[in-house]
């Protein structure tokens, strides 16, 4: 049995949850920055919706993985066309423009811890602590990141523990204590959160 299932079962109405799905594995990917553009481009739109868009986006490149200065080099007009909105297609290449600046390489970023990551990559305009989350999580496998804002979450847990999703304040307290517990396994435990209630962050 993997470490984390056995380490997240200790609380019984997660156990539960995580019975319900297949164990789930995290993988660490490259090219940061292109997931770092989808994960913009991807806000506040049904995941659906957002691979329409992405599959655009890659289109525009004949299907190849974009550079940087690529994306940069691509007009604003030519990215509004495949349903970005403006400040959309300026944030991502804004994204682009900070990876050229500081020379990031992704063993850079592997090299410096959750905390540092988040106040690196939130200098970014366009760029806010959930993406930089959502990056940690699902990019860089970080295994213990606990996404206290994103409402899907929030959700799960209000539901799972009979808890009052209207209170935000008392909620997010509440979410702190438990997810401490989970740790240092808390991207497993939002997985299996997110799966339960089947609402991928999005």
């Amino acid at each position: 049995m993997m470490e984390h299932i056995l380490h997240l079962s200790k609380d019984k109405k997660l156990k539960k949850i995580i019975a319900l799905q297949e164990p789930y594995v995290l993988e660490s990917r490259k090219n940061v920055y292109l997931h770092l553009c989808s994960s913009i481009m991807s806000q506040q739109l049904s995941t659906k919706v957002a691979a329409v868009i992405y599959t655009r986006f890659l289109n525009l490149y004949k299907n190849k993985k974009p550079t940087p200065q690529q994306i940069i080099d691509t007009p604003v007009e030519t990215l509004r066309g495949i349903g970005l909105s403006n400040a959309k297609a300026q944030y991502v290449q804004n994204v682009c423009r900070f990876f050229i600046e500081e020379k990031i390489t992704d063993d850079k970023l592997n090299k410096m811890t959750n905390e540092e990551l988040i106040k690196y990559l939130s200098a970014i305009k366009g760029v806010g602590q959930w993406t930089v989350e959502m990056i940690l999580m699902f990019t860089l496998g970080r295994e213990d990141v606990f996404a206290l804002d994103d409402l899907g979450i929030q959700q799960s847990i209000a539901k799972l523990y009979g808890l009052d999703a209207t209170d935000k304040k008392a909620l997010k307290v509440t979410m702190v204590q438990l997810s401490a517990k989970w740790s240092p396994y808390r991207t497993y435990a939002c997985r299996y959160l997110w799966g339960w209630k089947d609402n991928s962050p999005h």
